[in-house]
């Protein structure tokens, strides 16, 4: 049997090349116009498969040196070879790791009772539009930063409207700490970590006037590091939508005009778990 991650890879590969609609690429009707110039032609699945639309991987590679969540019972990614070519004439490996390491997605039953598993969540979430809103300067000068409605009303104003069943992310810049795991948790002489996050207000403000399908976050947690009530988490879940943290290469992608492909791992009443996710651009002109 064959490394798990890496049969997730190839069949995620088999559904963009050929399960996926092609209304996948087009915007919601109404908000066309809102993503693109009405003379740009969308991106066809027909493009994909010949490798002309550029694709951008959004995933830590998962190993033992991965930031975790520095909480009682959680521990380490681990991986141990259970079967080699030379013993057994096959390599095989089990994984250990906590669901929420890594790249990976909080379903809405992690923090919300009675909110879809990450296996109950419909196909159709996991794709949409995609947006960035870049607050990397902003992280530098204050790591407890929350972007608010206002932050995001000024990204509309230079960009356009957040699209309908969009999957918003936040570039905080914190990637870049990645590989250096106090850093980029930044606990203080307290333990109280600092890293910035999203507002309840700003992710109200998504669900309600945007209807975003999730968003994600180049950090530990949607919550900012300080946070202790996890306000972020509660309004999301609750509202069925779901959340990406640990997200990669976010600096790769332009602020809008791209899809995006969430691909979890579905694990019977899990609330969460490692993910790929795949920004797909436009062409190259």
């Amino acid at each position: 049997m064959r490394n798990t991650l890496t049969k997730f890879g190839w069949l995620f590969a088999g559904i963009l090349a050929g399960v996926v609609t092609p209304q996948f690429f087009a915007p919601p009707a109404a908000d066309a116009s809102r993503q693109r110039g009405s003379s740009d032609p969308d991106p066809t699945l027909q493009q994909l498969a010949a490798g002309e639309l550029p694709i951008v991987d959004l995933t830590w590679t998962l190993n033992d040196r991965n930031p975790y969540w520095p909480g009682e019972n959680y521990e380490p990614f681990r991986l141990k070879t259970i079967a080699t070519l030379e013993k057994d004439g096959v390599l095989s490996k089990s994984i250990f790791t906590p669901e929420h390491l890594g790249t990976h997605l909080d379903a809405p039953n992690h923090f919300e009772k009675n909110q879809p598993s990450v296996d109950e969540i419909t196909p159709e979430a996991f794709f949409g539009p995609g947006v960035v809103i870049d607050v990397a300067a902003e992280s530098e000068a204050d790591p407890d930063f929350l972007l608010s409605i206002q932050h995001i009303e000024q990204w509309e104003r230079t960009h356009e409207p957040v699209p309908t069943g969009a999957i918003v992310f936040l570039k905080t810049g914190w990637g870049r700490h990645w590989t250096n795991y106090p850093r980029y948790k930044n606990q203080d002489a307290m333990g109280k970590m600092h890293f910035p996050g999203y507002s309840v207000e700003a992710v109200r403000f998504l669900i309600e006037k945007r209807k975003i399908r999730g968003i994600g976050i180049d950090t530990l947690s949607i919550d900012r590091g300080l946070s202790r009530d996890f306000a972020v988490h509660h309004a999301l879940n609750a509202a069925g939508r779901y959340g990406l943290e640990n997200v990669a290469r976010l600096e790769e992608l332009p602020a809008s005009g791209f899809h995006v492909f969430v691909a979890p791992v579905k694990v019977e009443a899990g609330t969460g778990g490692p993910t790929r996710i795949f920004a797909i651009l436009p062409p190259k002109p």
